[in-house]
């Protein structure tokens, strides 16, 4: 699983880069490496860069809008909907389309052509810290959901439990958080285990 990188530092952060024109492919990277990050894959198309996204688990995916096989948004969208990356779109055009378009593919930045060190690194950091907190996001709304389901299930037990056994709802909730801790399970699956053993 690719490490969550910090805001301040460059340095190890990996990056696969894409761009089907090779002198500034070249350039790219080399300004990367300057900056101190990883650059841990290269590819002339948008299919090789969802590949080396899929394989390497970089940081970040640097792509041109334009490439042969499957375009930069293409590649973008699909290194999103992985979850494989942040990405960084670079473009020739600045069309309040291509934006939008790059923007729906999940591009998190995107750097207008020729650009500097100065154009690219605050587009990289962007992207990066959205991409951080899209991640921690989408973390606490999955706890929120399983703190929720784990909730109605541990009910439906406890209902069970004061049925059969007539026990008050704590002495209920104690028995499955005890039961819990002696057996080694989650309370979600001693509340299953309760519902479909004593349902009957």
């Amino acid at each position: 699983m690719a490490s969550t990188p910090h805001p301040a530092a460059a340095s190890g952060r990996r990056v696969v880069v894409a761009e089907d024109e090779s002198l500034i492919r070249l350039d790219l990277v080399e300004m990367l490496r300057e900056e101190g990050f990883d650059v841990v894959g290269e590819a002339g198309d948008g299919e090789k860069a969802v590949e080396l996204a899929r394989e390497l688990l970089p940081d970040l995916v640097v792509l041109d809008v334009k490439m042969p096989v499957m375009d930069g948004l293409s590649a973008a969208e699909q290194i999103g909907k992985e979850r494989l990356g942040a990405t960084v779109m670079l473009t020739a055009f600045s069309q309040t389309e291509l934006v939008e378009r790059a923007r729906d593919a999940g591009a998190m930045a995107y750097v207008v052509k020729p650009f500097s060190k100065a154009d690219l690194l605050p587009a990289i950091e962007l992207a990066v810290s959205r991409y951080a907190e899209l991640r921690a996001l989408e973390a606490e709304v999955a706890d929120l959901g399983e703190r929720f389901e784990t909730r109605k299930r541990t009910d439906r037990a406890k209902g069970v439990l004061m049925k059969k056994l007539g026990l008050s709802e704590p002495e209920a909730f104690r028995w499955i958080q005890k039961t819990s801790m002696d057996r080694r399970l989650s309370m979600r699956e001693v509340a299953d285990a309760v519902v479909s053993g004593m349902a009957d």
